[in-house]
Formats: C-alpha cells, sequence, structure tokens
C-alpha cells in the first residue's frame, strides 16, 4: 500500500467513524481521536472482509463493503464507548 492508499484509508476511516458513530444510539463517551482511530480499523477491516467475499471491487458503487465498513464502526464505536463506560 503506497502513500496515497494510507491517505485514502484515513479519509474513508474518518468518514467511517463518523457514520458509526451516528448509527449508535445514544451519547458516546469517547473523544473524537478514539472515533477517527475505530473508523480507520473498521475501515480497513471491512474493505478486507469484503474483498474475501468479492463484493470489494463491483461496477458502480460499492454499498456492500460500504454497509459492512459503517456496521463494523458502530460495533467498535459502541465496544470502545461500553469499555470507557465500565470504568
Amino acid at each position: 500500500m503506497g502513500i496515497s492508499g494510507v491517505i485514502s484509508a484515513i479519509v474513508i476511516g474518518v468518514v467511517m467513524g463518523v457514520l458509526g458513530r451516528l448509527v449508535v444510539p445514544g451519547r458516546q463517551h469517547i473523544g473524537i481521536l478514539w472515533t477517527i482511530v475505530v473508523g480507520i480499523a473498521a475501515a480497513l477491516l471491512g474493505s478486507a472482509i469484503a474483498a474475501g467475499f468479492g463484493v470489494a471491487d463491483t461496477k458502480g458503487v460499492d454499498w456492500i463493503e460500504w454497509l459492512v465498513q459503517i456496521g463494523l464502526a458502530a460495533a467498535g464505536v459502541a465496544a470502545l464507548d461500553r469499555s470507557k463506560a465500565l470504568r
């Protein structure tokens, strides 16, 4: 992965983190930096999962890949929020 791939992963990760945070109901007690980190991890993992199922590169918009990434980001935000609340 080149520098452009890393930069695009960060940008997509920020968007996925924000979308994942919007999907989770209620107020989250994590900061924006953690949201971005979760979003980047969800974007990378979601792309790998979509590639594993063969839906990463389709004609047009990759809706399934986006849904997987948003779902992972939402799960990550909810899990991190819950772990912060337990402390």
